[in-house]
């Protein structure tokens, strides 16, 4: 079962229960993860080293580049051996140290099913390549640092790139990716860079975009709770343009909670805290390409006589007695063009969303 990524839309996803991806909750933790992903200045030291090579602490005020170009080349290399050797061995702990957050969360659930279903490992390993890469790299002082890279890959779709949210949270960490999604070649936009060539973080609480980064995976959730009608669709109606992960999937939800003999309920929060925290950079329009996560639940309840299907890939993470009921959780990372205030269109638009079922359960 391999972990081929492509351009996913939701119902390609619930096809598959988000397995052919990547998965979860109780997956080893690096420390120090607390507030890693903030994209507000850490209050800690920067470290830098002197013309005779002793390591000075300079003090929270120094705003330096996050990652030397060769350092974000090694740690690209480092993340897609340990991915590989993963997904060939379906061991949790071969990558656990190089990806936290949601993409912890949704590539650990894959593997453990991996693992119970395979146990001598993955008989459709292919090593993953990533070949191209492109390194963007903000400015900012303290912890935790972050950069993004975007590559091509020999596995989903022509005129694509992977993009990764690579974070450490202090010196002694080791750089693991925290967001993964994969959107066209075309599709990313051009960021503010400074005269070295560095780009710029937006503050978690940003005035100037349509929706500040920390209020995000809110609007999403609200968003997802409304009718498919609910809004015009228009200039200053909606929050989030139409699309496979907004009107879309929305209007996908509404149409199986009518199917008889099967009530679907749903719940939705935002993934907003340490590991999860969302980070963006500024876009030279003025407003900003953003990662942020969601925790999503469904709840399916069967009529008397009605069968639930499980899908046997998800049967690993089953837990529970399936009697009347089942509830799958899945967690969502994805990347969104958030227009600055002053656009005429102020609709954050959906770049692509990568989820994974992560847990089970039977009632």
């Amino acid at each position: 079962m391999s972990r081929d990524r492509g351009v996913l839309s939701p119902r390609r996803l619930s096809e598959y229960t988000g397995f052919r991806r990547l998965g979860t909750y109780g997956r080893p933790r690096r420390l120090g993860g607390h507030g890693r992903f903030a994209l507000v200045t850490a209050s800690v030291a920067v470290l830098s080293v002197t013309a005779s090579g002793c390591v000075v602490v300079h003090g929270e005020r120094e705003i330096v580049p996050t990652v030397t170009r060769a350092d974000a080349a090694r740690a690209l290399k480092e993340f897609t051996a340990a991915y590989n050797k993963a997904d060939k061995t379906y061991d949790q702990a071969a990558d656990a140290e190089r990806v936290t957050g949601a993409l912890a969360d949704i590539d650990g659930a894959k593997l453990r099913a991996g693992r119970k279903n395979n146990p001598d490992g993955n008989p459709a390993h292919s090593p993953l390549k990533l070949t191209d890469p492109n390194f963007t790299i903000p400015e900012k002082a303290g912890w935790p640092r972050w950069f993004v890279a975007d590559t091509a890959a020999n596995k989903g779709f022509k005129n694509t790139r992977w993009l990764m949210v690579f974070t450490r949270s202090d010196a002694d960490d080791v750089w693991a990716v925290s967001y993964l999604t994969i959107v066209q070649a075309d599709a990313i936009p051009k960021f503010k860079k400074n005269a070295d060539g560095f780009a710029q973080t937006v503050p978690a609480d940003d005035a100037a975009l349509a929706v500040a980064p920390r209020e995000l995976g809110k609007a999403y959730a609200t968003y997802l709770k409304a009718k498919p009608s609910g809004g015009s669709g228009g200039s200053g109606g909606e929050v989030f343009a139409p699309g496979p992960h907004t009107s879309a999937w929305r209007a996908d939800r509404e149409k199986k909670s009518a199917q008889p003999g099967l009530a679907r309920q749903y719940v939705d929060e935002p993934l907003s805290k340490g590991d999860y925290a969302p980070v963006g950079l500024r876009t030279t329009d003025g407003g900003a390409m953003v990662f942020f996560a969601t925790h999503h639940y469904e709840k399916q309840t069967a009529a008397p006589g009605v069968d639930l299907d499980i899908h046997p890939s998800a049967r690993p993470l089953l837990t529970g007695e399936v009697k009347s009921s089942l509830t799958l959780q899945r967690v969502s990372n994805g990347v969104v063009l958030d227009p600055p205030k002053s656009a005429s269109d102020q609709r954050v638009t959906f770049l692509n969303r990568v989820d994974g079922l992560t847990s089970v359960k039977g009632e």
